[in-house]
């Protein structure tokens, strides 16, 4: 504050100066003036303050790093169901790889026009295939190159994703929302690289008030800077409310349609329960292949062909 005085007595002088009198404090321009002294003295001196505050408040960073995952998540003997997980089988050409390979592509295509990472999977009614769909999906994006996923099995009151794994339940997401572990006591890791899950948990007394606490979204903030992609799979969304709860802590939401089985009215009620700017997609699931002729011949004909040896 002294410069600014200083600054103010000395334009008072010079002012005085010139009109030969003691002069009132006048701080008015007119249009084309230099700006009076102590202006100036005043923008140095708030940049200076804002300088030294910008030193003294260092920029937010992580607490955690790619070492500390891999250090402190458990690494489990995953046994996962070869028939549902597509990409743990072995077979890279197995039928419906190159479907979700298509799906990675469109979600990449829509992160150049909206931040995505947090992606909720949801249905509007049970045994959609939501859990197969988010946890294909995760598989699929750790196959590029230093891609990292984290899977979540938010569907506390019927999770499937640990024994489609092959895989424990429990530490895992309620474990967390209840305060009994930490960030990476509930995170774990098996034979594809990159690929990391936290399964349900322990069974929990209220799922919806759980989800709802707002420790999911302190969770997420947490580890979001540790993986490009992370996938959420929740309850569907016309029985329990804990969707819609979810989606609020998401980035977009992802609804899983099955052919010939979802009723219409069903799938518009489930529509209904987020934002228009929250859905960012639908995955239409169990159709056959004779329903996708032209597909089907798209993708046959790239597949490797057994070569024959004639006698």
């Amino acid at each position: 504050m002294s410069r600014i005085h200083e600054a103010l007595k000395k334009a008072e002088q010079e002012r005085a100066a010139i009109q030969g009198g003691a002069a009132q404090p006048n701080f008015a321009t007119t249009p084309g003036a230099e700006p009076p002294a102590f202006a100036e003295t005043l923008r140095e001196e708030t940049e200076a303050a804002s300088a030294t505050a910008r030193v003294g408040m260092p920029a937010f960073a992580s607490p955690f790093n790619a070492d500390t995952l891999l250090a402190r998540c458990a690494q489990l003997e995953w046994n996962p169901d070869r028939t549902t997980m597509l990409f743990l089988n072995g077979d890279d050409s197995a039928r419906g790889t190159e479907e979700f390979r298509t799906l990675r592509s469109r979600l990449y295509h829509l992160r150049e026009k909206m931040p995505l990472k947090k992606l909720l999977v949801t249905s509007a009614l049970p045994k959609e295939g939501k859990s197969f769909t988010a946890s294909n999906l995760a598989q699929v994006m750790v196959r590029q190159h230093g891609r990292r996923a984290l899977l979540i099995d938010a569907d506390l009151r019927a999770p499937r994703l640990h024994t489609m794994l092959g895989t424990t339940s429990d530490p895992g997401l309620s474990d967390y929302l209840l305060g009994k572990n930490d960030e990476f006591s509930i995170m774990q890791r098996g034979p594809l690289e990159n690929l990391f899950f936290i399964p349900s948990g322990t069974g929990a007394a209220d799922p919806a008030e759980l989800v709802g606490n707002g420790r999911l979204k302190l969770l997420l903030q947490r580890v979001e800077p540790l993986f490009d992609w992370i996938i959420i799979d929740s309850p569907p969304a016309i029985p329990v409310s804990d969707a819609s709860v979810l989606a609020k802590t998401c980035d977009g939401v992802l609804m899983v349609v099955r052919s010939n089985v979802t009723p219409s009215d069903f799938a518009r009620k489930a529509r209904q329960e987020f934002p228009d700017q929250a859905l960012v997609g639908v995955v239409l699931n169990g159709t056959h292949g004779d329903s996708l002729p032209y597909a089907r011949y798209y993708y046959e004909s790239y597949q490797k062909k057994p070569t024959t040896t004639k006698a």
